[in-house]
C-alpha cells in the first residue's frame, strides 16, 4: 500500500532548515510540548505540490525542535525521520541493508494475514462428524497449508527482532546521545519507525481475526491424535513438536509481534549493561513527542490530507509508548516519565473510536506499568 506524505518539506531541498513557511516547530521548550496551545509564530502557508508525490510507506519526516536537556545544559535537538529517497551514510550501511532486506517482506506478510480467512468451515465439518474420514481428511488438508502461512508469520517475527535489536544497537551507542543519533541516523530513524508501524498493523489484524488460533489449535490436537494412533502426518516435516510450542506461545499472545518487539527492547537493555538505559528510553520518548506534537497541534494537522498518515504517526507514537514501558524501571505512566501520556491518550481519544480501539487496547493489555500505584487515577480513568 502507497501512502501520500503530507509533511512539508522543512529543509526547502537545501538541505538545511527553512526558516520560511516550510520549516516545522520552532523554539519548543518543555513547556510547551506539553501545551501546544502556547506555541506561536508556527509557520503558514499550505505544504506545496511536490509533498503530495511522497510515498510514507518509505517516509516518516518530521522535522522538530525540541528544547532538550542534557547534562544539565540546555540545546536544541532537530529530529529527521528522513525522506524516501534518503541514503543512508556510510555508518549506516551495513545495519541500513540489513533491516531494509526484513522490510522488504513486510508488506508481503501484511497481505497474508489480510487474507486469510481459516479453516472454520471444515474443521466444524470434521468435529461433527468424527467418524467420517473424507472429511477429516479435508480439514486436515485446509489446516496443513494455514499452518504453513502461520509458521512464516512466526519466522518473520524473529527477522523482525533481529532487525530491532541491530537499530537499537545503533541508535544509542556513545559518544553521541539518542536525540543526536536520530539526527545523524535518519536512515535507521525511518526503518525503526516502519517497523513499528508494521507491528501495530500486524498485531491490529491478528486480534480481529480468531481463526489463527482455532486453526492451530486445531492442527496440534489432530497431530497429537495421529502420533497416538501411529499414522504419519504430513505437516509434522514442516511444523516440528517444538516449533509448535513456540509458535502456539506465540499465537496466544493478544499482540504478539508487540510482545516480540517488548521482550527485545528488554533483553537489549540487560544485555548491554554498560550502556545508560537513558541512550534507550530518551531515544524512544522523543519519538513519542514528536508524533504527538504533530498530531495534536492544529496547524500541523491540517497538513494531513490522507488519513494514512494519521494511522502510522498513531501507531509508531503507541509502539514507542510500549517499548518505553517495557524498559524503564518506572515505566511510562509514572509522573517522571519523559512522555506526556495524557497528551499521548487524549491524541487517541480523539480520533474516529472505530480507528484507534486496537492502539488503545495495545495499551491496555500490552504495557507493563499501567496498573501500577505510580500511574494516576486520571490516565487509568483515560484507558477505562
Amino acid at each position: 500500500m502507497t501512502y501520500e506524505a503530507d509533511c512539508a518539506d522543512a529543509r526547502g531541498g537545501t538541505g538545511e532548515l527553512s526558516s520560511g513557511p516550510r520549516g516545522l516547530l520552532r523554539n519548543l521548550s518543555p513547556e510547551r510540548l506539553r501545551n501546544p496551545s502556547k506555541i506561536t509564530q508556527l509557520p503558514s502557508g499550505n505544504p506545496g505540490d511536490d509533498t503530495e508525490a511522497w510515498s510514507l510507506s518509505n517516509t516518516f519526516k518530521v522535522t522538530e525542535l525540541i528544547e532538550g536537556q542534557e547534562q544539565n545544559h540546555q540545546h536544541w535537538l532537530k529530529l529527521s525521520f528522513s525522506r524516501r529517497d534518503a541514503q543512508p551514510t556510510e555508518s549506516e550501511k551495513e545495519i541500513y541493508n540489513q533491516v531494509n532486506v526484513v522490510l522488504k517482506d513486510a508488506e508481503g506478510i501484511l497481505e497474508d494475514l489480510q487474507s486469510y480467512r481459516g479453516a472454520g468451515h471444515e474443521i466444524r465439518e470434521a468435529i461433527q462428524h468424527p467418524a467420517d474420514e473424507k472429511l477429516q481428511e479435508k480439514a486436515w488438508g485446509a489446516v496443513v497449508p494455514l499452518v504453513g502461512k502461520l509458521k512464516k508469520f512466526y519466522e518473520f517475527s524473529q527477522r523482525l527482532e533481529a532487525a530491532l535489536r541491530g537499530l537499537l544497537g545503533a541508535l544509542t551507542s556513545t559518544p553521541y546521545s539518542p536525540t543526536q543519533h536520530l539526527e545523524r541516523e535518519q536512515a535507521l530513524a525511518k526503518q525503526f519507525a516502519e517497523i513499528l508501524h508494521f507491528t501495530l498493523r500486524f498485531d491490529e489484524l491478528k486480534m480481529t481475526n480468531p481463526a489463527i488460533q482455532n486453526d492451530f489449535s486445531y492442527y496440534r490436537r489432530t497431530l497429537s491424535r495421529m502420533r497416538i494412533n501411529n499414522v504419519p502426518a504430513e505437516g509434522e516435516n514442516e511444523v516440528n513438536n517444538e516449533l509448535a510450542n513456540r509458535m502456539s506461545l506465540f499465537y496466544a499472545e493478544a499482540t504478539p509481534m508487540l510482545k516480540t518487539l517488548s521482550d527485545a527492547t528488554t533483553k537489549f537493555v540487560s544485555e548491554n549493561k554498560n550502556l545508560p538505559i537513558e541512550n534507550t528510553t530518551d531515544c524512544l520518548s522523543t519519538m513519542a513527542s514528536v508524533c504527538r506534537v504533530m498530531l495534536e497541534t492544529p496547524e500541523y494537522r491540517s497538513r494531513f490530507t490522507n488519513e494514512e498518515t494519521v494511522s502510522f504517526c498513531l501507531r509508531v507514537m503507541v509502539g514507542v509508548i510500549i517499548l518505553y514501558d517495557h524498559v524503564h524501571p518506572v515505566g511510562a505512566f509514572a509522573k517522571t516519565s519523559k512522555i506526556d501520556m495524557k497528551g499521548c491518550i487524549k491524541v487517541l481519544k480523539d480520533q474516529p473510536p472505530n480507528s484507534v480501539e486496537g492502539l488503545l487496547n495495545a495499551l491496555r493489555y500490552t504495557t507493563k506499568h499501567l496498573n501500577d500505584e505510580t500511574t494516576s487515577k486520571q490516565i487509568r480513568s483515560m484507558l477505562q
